[in-house]
């Protein structure tokens, strides 16, 4: 099965994908883990993402993409792909889906966060005094947020169209979160 978790940055994509990753065994492939490790990486690759990724933009979908390629393999050993932070543009997501259609599989389905804005720019601070990301300030984060409603947003008809999206509520507790996921991905 291959989901996408779906919402803005702080939303709890990344706590919610190593839920599924324990309790179901799928990888997570999350394009933010992967990107701060080729940014701490040094490469040239990595400078040119530090760079991007320090102004809060977006890194470019061939970048990404080719990420994502070299962790399928990976996904489809252990039974699932969770999506976590990818794709962020509708490009993505087509690309996606074409690259699923390919291997033979498809997005089964996408869990949509809900979650309020000042909610997420508190848990994004509080995150970054903790984690020492020196990446998330309150001024990136807010520039990350109106980059989430400018260019992905637009993926939520995209996904509904397809009849794939299902909506969580994203400010109850880890484990109210993690129970509504449970009951989507299991509705047939």
């Amino acid at each position: 099965m291959n989901i996408i978790l779906f919402g803005p940055p702080g939303s709890g994509k990344g706590t919610q994908a190593k839920r599924l990753v324990s309790e179901r065994g799928w990888v997570q492939l999350s394009t933010g883990d992967m990107l701060r490790a080729a940014k701490a990486a040094g490469s040239d690759l990595g400078k040119r993402i530090a760079a991007i990724i320090d102004a809060g933009e977006l890194v470019s979908d061939e970048i990404v993409i080719e990420l994502i390629v070299e962790r399928l393999p990976e996904a489809e050993a252990a039974g699932g792909a969770i999506f976590d932070g990818f794709p962020r543009t509708v490009a993505q997501a087509e690309a996606l889906d074409q690259l699923l259609a390919d291997r033979g599989t498809q997005v089964d389905t996408v869990v949509e966060l809900k979650v309020v804005d000042e909610a997420l720019v508190q848990r994004l601070v509080k995150r970054a005094e903790e984690e020492g990301r020196p990446d998330d300030t309150e001024e990136v984060i807010r520039n990350r947020l109106k980059v989430y409603y400018d260019q992905t947003a637009p993926l939520i008809p995209f996904f509904a169209k397809q009849g794939k999206l299902k909506e969580v509520d994203g400010m109850g507790s880890m484990d109210a979160v993690a129970a509504s996921i449970a009951v989507a991905l299991d509705e047939k």
